[in-house]
Order: structure tokens, then C-alpha cells, then sequence
């Protein structure tokens, strides 16, 4: 079994959407819109994965770990870094980061979020997660479950 907390990710500009699953996933993925290749997070501090589909940044790769991925599809790319780490389902955390700062999230109290959701949602969910950082706030609303399908897909063999 892989330590989610050890893997941690760079992916450059072209894969937003890779890295937003990953953080979805739980890992540790620095991503900056607007900035690719050498503009990166140097990819060997903590010990982060390059995720590039740039061939020269591949090429010319030989002191760090990359996965290159080869699709365009969101979903498939996800699919290529699993399987080219060896991730299993059991070695992720799904919604334990903010999928815009890549902040580990905690519990909070749910009146400390009284006004700052809607009063549907308070009334409806008793459990919420804050950012530290962003301070958006994480509730298990009906996307949570479509998700879960996904990341369910993820881990079986066949398309999405």
C-alpha cells in the first residue's frame, strides 16, 4: 500500500483538471494556472511527482520522478497516474483537501457556519470541513456522492 501522504504531486498548466481530481483524491497537488515547464515549483522539494505532457520536459528529466500523461481526457489522466504508481483506492483520501488551495481540511462546528451557507444546507447537513487557508467551506452535498461513483470508476477496469 502507497502512504497517501508521501505522494505528493506538480502538475503543470495544461492538467487543471488532473489536479483538482488528485486533490479530490487527497494528494498533496501544487498546481498554478498560467505557469508550465521550468516556471514549476521545483518538483524535486518534498519529493513531488512532475505530471507533465510536455515531451521535452520528459526528455530532458533525470533527477526527478515524472509520470508523463499521454491523454487528454480528465478522467483517463487520472486513471495513467494511478496506474503508473500503483494507487490503489484504499491509498487515497477523497475530500480531505480544498480542491483550491491544496489544504488538508478540518471538521468545523456547524453553527460556526451558519451564515456563510446557505440556510438549506445548514439545516440539512450536519457535518462541514473549512480550509485553513481560503476558509471555503466543505459540506457532503449531492455532487459528494456523483464523485464517489467517479472515483469508484477509477479504480475498475473499463472506460468512465
Amino acid at each position: 500500500m502507497v502512504i497517501t501522504k508521501d505522494i505528493c504531486f506538480t502538475a503543470e498548466t495544461t492538467l487543471g483538471k488532473l489536479a483538482k481530481w488528485l486533490r479530490i483524491l487527497g494528494f498533496d497537488t501544487v498546481y498554478q494556472a498560467g505557469v508550465s515547464g521550468d516556471g514549476l515549483p521545483d518538483p524535486a522539494g518534498k519529493n513531488r511527482i512532475l505530471l507533465t505532457r510536455t515531451k521535452r520536459v520528459r526528455d530532458r528529466s533525470t533527477d526527478h520522478k515524472l509520470v508523463f500523461i499521454n491523454s487528454n481526457d480528465p478522467y483517463e489522466q487520472v486513471r495513467e497516474v494511478l496506474q503508473a504508481l500503483g494507487i490503489g483506492a484504499a491509498d487515497t483520501r477523497p475530500f480531505s483537501r480544498c480542491t483550491r488551495c491544496n489544504i488538508l481540511t478540518r471538521q468545523v462546528d456547524k453553527d460556526a457556519v451558519r451564515s456563510r451557507v446557505p440556510d438549506y444546507v445548514w439545516e440539512t447537513n450536519s457535518t462541514f470541513q473549512i480550509c485553513s487557508r481560503c476558509r471555503r467551506i466543505y459540506w457532503p452535498g449531492s455532487h459528494i456522492q456523483r464523485s464517489y461513483d467517479i472515483i469508484k470508476q477509477f479504480f475498475e477496469t473499463g472506460n468512465i
